[in-house]
This record gives C-alpha cells, sequence and structure tokens, in this order.
C-alpha cells in the first residue's frame, strides 16, 4: 500500500510538470518537445486509467481536477481560436451581429468597435469566413467580453471558468450514469485523466466540454423519464455544437414515433427560444455561409474525403472538395439513419424510457442492455460521421471518447493519442499537413476498432440477455 501511494505522487508530480510545460511553455510548432511531453502524460494515463485499483480512484478523480484547475490560468498555446471566440464576444457587447459579416468587411470599412481592431484581426484563423459558432456559444462569448471587457486574459479567465464547471459537471454525471449502467468507477478515469481532453477543452478554451456536459445530463434525465428536461437539455447541446443533431435520429426505436416526436418539439421550440436574440436575417444567412464553407472549403485530417479528392485529382485534374464534401456529407446521413433504426447485434429491446415495474425504483431497475445499445449506436454514429467528414480537429474526438466509456470500445483511447499527431504540422511559417501521419492515424485506429468488430465480440456479446 505504502509503495502503490509512493508510486501514485510520484506520477502526480510528474504529471503536473508535463501539464504545466504542455499548457504554459510548449509552442505548437516546437514538435518534438509537444509531442515527447504529450505521449509522456499519455503513457501515465494509460498506466492509471487501466490499472487503477479501487483505493486509487478516488486520488486520481481529484488528481484530474487539479490538472484542470491548474490550466484555468493558463493562455492558450495549442490554438488560436479562442481570438475568434472574442472578436465575436465583442461584436455581440457592442450592438453587433456577429452572423452579419466577416471579420474583414470591419477592417475593410474601418469600423469604430471596441475590442474590435487590427491587432486581434491579425491574430483570426479565419478573417475571411463567417463565424461558425451558435447561439449559446456566442453567449458565453458575449459574456466573457461584458465581464472583462479591457483584459483578454481576464475574458479568456471567464471562457476557461465556463469551461471548468462545465467539466465538473460532466464528470459528475459520468460518475451517475457508471452507476446507473453498474458500470466500474474506474471508468470514469478514462474521461477525466484523458490529456486529449484536458489539453483541448480546459487548455485550449473548446466547447466541446459544454456539449459533453449538456449531452450526458439530457441522457440521464432521459433515463430518469423526464422528457421535458431532456429535452430542453438536449437543445442546450445543440446550441453549443451543431453535432447533437446527428443523435436525434438514434432516439425514435428506443423512444418510440411518439415520445420522440414529442422530444423533437420540446429539441425544437427550445432552440428557437435559446435562438431569439439572434433570430434574424443575419443568423440565417451566416449559419448557411458556414455550413457551405465546412463543406466546401476546410480539409483537415481527414479519412475517406482525402481518398475521394486524390481520386478527384487523378480523374478531373482539380480538388472536387465543392461537390465531394457535399455528397459525402449526405452519405454519411444515410448511414446514420441505417445505423440509427437497426441494430444488427439485436442488444437494444424496448424504449428507453422503461415504465416502472410495480414498487420498483426506476434507480434500481438494471437497463444495461438497452443503454449499452444506445451508447453504441451513438458511439457508431459518432464514428460515421467522423470517417466521412472533411475536417477532423483532435478535440471532436473528446465526445467520440466519452460515448465510448459507456461501451465496450477502447480504440478511442488510441485516436485520442495518435491525433495529437497532427500539431506535427505546424510549423512557424504557418502549417502543412503530413499525410503520412494522417495515414498511420487512421489505418491504427480502424484496424484496432476492426479488431474490437470481429474478434472481441463479447464487447456485444456479453451484455444479451
Amino acid at each position: 500500500m505504502l509503495k502503490q501511494k509512493s508510486i501514485d505522487y510520484s506520477l502526480l508530480l510528474i504529471s503536473l510538470l508535463l501539464y504545466g510545460f504542455l499548457g504554459f511553455a510548449a509552442k505548437r510548432h516546437e514538435t518534438l518537445s509537444l509531442l515527447l511531453a504529450y505521449f509522456a502524460v499519455f503513457i501515465i494515463y494509460l498506466y492509471i486509467a487501466l490499472k487503477s485499483d479501487h483505493d486509487s480512484i478516488t486520488f486520481w478523480f481529484y488528481a484530474s481536477i487539479l490538472f484542470r484547475a491548474v490550466l484555468l490560468f493558463s493562455v492558450p498555446n495549442l490554438s488560436d481560436d479562442f481570438y475568434r471566440f472574442l472578436w465575436d464576444g465583442h461584436l455581440l457587447a457592442s450592438g453587433y451581429h456577429p452572423f452579419a459579416e466577416v471579420p474583414a468587411f470591419y477592417m475593410k470599412h474601418n469600423l469604430s468597435i471596441p475590442g474590435i481592431n487590427e491587432d486581434l484581426f491579425l491574430k483570426l484563423n479565419s478573417p475571411d469566413y463567417f463565424t461558425v459558432y451558435p447561439p449559446l456559444a456566442q453567449f458565453i462569448f458575449w459574456l466573457a467580453v461584458k465581464l472583462s471587457p479591457q483584459s483578454l486574459y481576464g475574458s479568456l479567465l471567464v471562457m476557461k471558468s465556463i469551461i471548468f464547471m462545465a467539466e465538473m459537471g460532466s464528470l459528475w454525471v459520468i460518475k451517475k450514469l457508471l452507476v446507473h449502467f453498474e458500470f466500474e468507477q474506474a471508468r470514469v478515469l478514462l474521461y477525466a485523466l484523458n490529456p486529449l481532453v484536458i489539453l483541448e477543452l480546459m487548455g485550449n478554451i473548446h466547447l466541446e466540454a459544454v456539449l459533453i456536459f449538456f449531452l450526458l445530463l439530457s441522457i440521464l434525465l432521459l433515463y430518469h423519464q423526464k422528457l421535458l428536461l431532456s429535452g430542453i437539455v438536449f437543445s442546450l447541446a445543440i446550441c453549443v455544437k451543431l453535432i447533437p443533431l446527428i443523435f436525434l435520429p438514434a432516439l425514435i426505436p428506443r423512444l418510440g414515433w411518439k415520445k420522440a416526436l414529442q422530444f423533437y418539439f420540446i429539441v425544437a421550440i427550445a432552440c428557437i427560444i435559446i435562438s431569439v436574440p439572434l433570430l434574424d436575417r443575419e443568423i440565417i444567412f451566416g449559419f448557411q455561409n458556414s455550413l457551405a464553407y465546412y463543406f466546401k472549403k476546410f480539409e483537415f485530417n481527414a479519412s475517406i474525403y482525402y481518398l475521394v479528392r486524390e481520386w478527384g485529382y487523378w480523374y478531373y485534374g482539380y480538388n472536387i472538395i465543392q461537390t465531394a464534401g457535399r455528397v459525402l456529407g449526405v452519405v454519411s446521413f444515410f448511414i446514420i439513419v441505417f445505423v440509427s433504426a437497426v441494430n444488427p447485434w439485436s442488444i437494444v429491446r424496448g424504449p428507453l424510457l422503461m415504465p416502472k415495474s410495480e414498487g420498483q425504483s426506476i434507480t434500481h431497475h438494471r437497463l444495461s442492455t438497452i443503454d449499452y445499445g444506445l451508447f453504441i449506436t451513438l458511439t457508431l454514429i459518432l464514428i460515421t460521421y467522423f470517417l466521412f467528414t472533411t475536417t477532423l480537429h483532435p478535440w471532436y474526438i473528446t465526445t467520440l471518447l466519452v460515448l465510448s466509456i459507456f461501451t465496450e470500445f477502447r480504440f478511442t483511447l488510441l485516436w485520442t493519442a495518435l491525433i495529437f499527431l497532427t500539431y506535427a504540422g505546424y510549423t512557424t511559417n504557418g502549417f502543412q499537413e503530413n499525410l503520412w501521419i494522417t495515414t498511420i492515424e487512421y489505418i491504427s485506429v480502424l484496424g484496432y476498432l476492426a479488431y474490437e468488430l470481429l474478434w472481441k465480440r463479447k464487447y456485444f456479446l456479453s451484455q444479451a440477455p
């Protein structure tokens, strides 16, 4: 016992030093030191998360909170997205609609807007594109600059505080769900201690943290048969990031058509109400352009799309992203609908909202078969989307990771390691994607997924009655 405690404290100290370096000193173009530090802390994470005994779970759970608390005070050094957050926030605080114009418009017309200046403009990574952030995300940006209008660091601290609270909420909900699904509590460490989660969400202020909290809370509320509250919370997730929309078809076979339509209605009304402050021509026009840019312009760390793109170069002689991105999106949609409607393993049986047996508390009702199937479906839906998208940033994977901990899929752990290799493309002069790294990433991840699907069939069959 004493020896194990010594090991735990030693690993805690080393992890703190590594997170200190990664959060405060590392630069994304310094590839060697960045990757060495990341994979060092990742190895520690795997050792702890996969080997922790009952006595050390609490220790490392609180350690994960400490890691996040340390990064609460860092300025993001691996992502520059937060500059656009501040840009949108300053526009809203001054009464300008963030979807009305691209940033270059304000510079071109020399408009006098507090906080909007050439220095901030030059730090934007997409000055010629419309914003892509939904209304609730915009509210977070507005709140950050409203509470600290003169200080960039103060605004960052506000946003990081929101991320921190969301992460604390997610950890609480994960523990609740693990109890309800009768899974071992050690699974919380798969998310809580994951370096990609800590660095990308807490360190780099990515709003997947807020999305994950609302998504998990919505599922927990569904488990307790609180359809109205669940729908409202699900709408909050959509209004932070649009990605939860792809999960809606998966609820039909589990809720049944009647309850599913009620849920959709609640979500739609709540989204409209949340969007009211920004609901006008600009948001419709801006969102249309944002989605068009996403499918027609952006390309990063893709898989199937890159193969299609290479075929396009060979057959047509130019990049066919204008049509390929849209077509792949449509194909992805139909596959997602199929995955949602059809359960090839015959694991999910009955609706998610099961009626209570007489004299039986829903809290003690074992729903592992049903919920296990739900999370398998959500995981497969998100994998489908990621495989067909033209853009896959490292922080996108955090949502997939948290869904997978309620299944027996573990390919997501490998992905959270390998996707960090995409930072090797950054140099002092910009970014140049290394397709060899992308190839290794997808072959490794999909190979391990195939291994889990084809050879480790207990991941599906062990929960079947």
